[in-house]
C-alpha cells in the first residue's frame, strides 16, 4: 500500500487474524495495525507480534485510515452505532466482512457519509488461499477502492461486483463454498472405502486430487470444461463415472443448492438489518 494507512481491526478473530497475518507476511508494517478485542487473551500474540491492541474500539478507529468491521453479524449494529461518531469524524474507509449486514444498515448506523465497502471473503482465507467478493457505496474513491483490494489480496483474490446483491451470489460460490467441496470429499473418501481402500488411502487420495484439480484449473489458459474433456477418454473409465453423474442430474442439483444458498442469504440480510 502506497503511504502506509493505519488498519483497525475491529474485533480479533480467525478471519480479522487471518488478514492481519496476511498482511504482516506482504510487508505491512505490524506498527501501523491496532486490533481491537474485548477478549484479552486475543490480543496477547497480536501485541507480541508489535500490533497496537486495545479493548476500546473507538481508540482504535481514532488513530486509524482503514477500519475493518469483523465482528460477528449479530453484535454489528451494537459495535457500528457505538462507532458513529468516530467514523464521522475521522472519516476511514470502512470495510465490513460482516455477512448479510446491508451497505444500507451500515449508513444508518455509522452516518450516511461514511466510505463504506462490503466484502465476503470465504474459510480459506485462514491458508491465504480466500476468495473475496467485494462492493462499495458511493462514498468509496478509487484510491479507497484499491486499499480494499489489498487488504483482501493479502489472504487470496478480491473480485468487484457491480451490484450489492451480486454478494448473495458470491455466498453461494465462494461464501459457502467450500463446504460443498468438504462435502463432495467426505462422499468420495467414503466411496473409496466402500470400494475396498483403507481409509487413510482413500482420504489422502481423494485430498491430493480436489488439490491437483484445483491447481491445474486455476493455472491453465482453458475452463474446466475443456480440462474435463481431456481427461475424458470416449467410453473409458472416467466417462462412465461422469455419465452417471449427469444422469442423476448433477448440475442442476448443483444449480438448486447454489440458489437455495442465495436465497438463504437474503433471508438472513432481511432478519440482520432491521432497526
Amino acid at each position: 500500500m502506497s503511504q502506509s494507512p493505519v488498519i483497525a481491526f475491529i474485533g480479533a478473530g480467525n478471519m480479522a487474524r487471518a488478514i492481519i497475518g496476511g498482511l504482516l507476511e506482504n510487508g505491512f508494517a505490524a506498527a501501523d495495525i491496532w486490533a481491537s478485542e474485548p477478549d484479552a487473551s486475543r490480543l496477547e500474540d497480536l501485541a507480541e507480534r508489535g500490533l497496537n491492541v486495545t479493548s476500546d474500539n473507538n481508540t482504535a478507529v481514532a488513530a486509524a485510515d482503514i477500519v475493518v468491521l469483523a465482528v460477528k453479524p449479530q453484535v454489528m449494529k451494537a459495535v457500528a452505532t457505538d462507532l458513529a461518531t468516530a467514523v464521522q469524524s475521522r472519516q476511514p474507509l470502512v470495510v465490513s466482512i460482516a455477512a448479510g449486514i446491508s451497505l444500507d444498515a451500515l449508513e444508518r448506523w455509522l452516518g450516511d457519509e461514511a466510505a463504506l465497502v462490503r466484502c465476503m471473503p470465504n474459510t480459506p482465507s485462514l491458508v491465504q488461499t480466500g476468495a473475496s467478493g467485494l462492493y462499495a457505496n458511493s462514498q468509496v474513491n478509487a484510491a479507497q477502492r484499491q486499499q480494499a483490494t489489498t487488504v483482501l489480496e493479502a489472504v487470496g483474490i478480491a473480485l468487484w461486483v457491480q451490484s450489492e446483491a451480486e454478494l448473495d451470489a458470491v455466498t453461494a460460490i465462494s461464501g459457502s463454498g467450500p463446504a460443498y467441496y468438504f462435502l463432495m470429499m467426505e462422499a468420495m473418501t467414503a466411496a473409496g472405502v466402500k470400494l475396498g481402500l483403507s481409509e487413510e488411502t482413500a482420504r489422502g487420495l481423494t485430498l491430493q486430487t480436489a488439490l491437483g484439480a484445483a491447481r491445474m484449473a486455476s493455472s491453465s489458459d482453458v475452463d474446466p470444461a475443456e480440462l474435463r474433456r481431456r481427461v475424458t477418454s470416449p467410453n473409458g473409465t472416467t466417462e462412465r463415472a461422469i455419465k452417471t453423474f449427469q444422469a442423476e442430474g448433477f448440475e442442476a442439483l448443483v444449480e438448486l443448492a447454489l440458489t437455495a444458498c442465495r436465497d438463504r442469504s437474503v433471508e438472513l440480510a432481511g432478519e440482520l438489518c432491521q432497526d
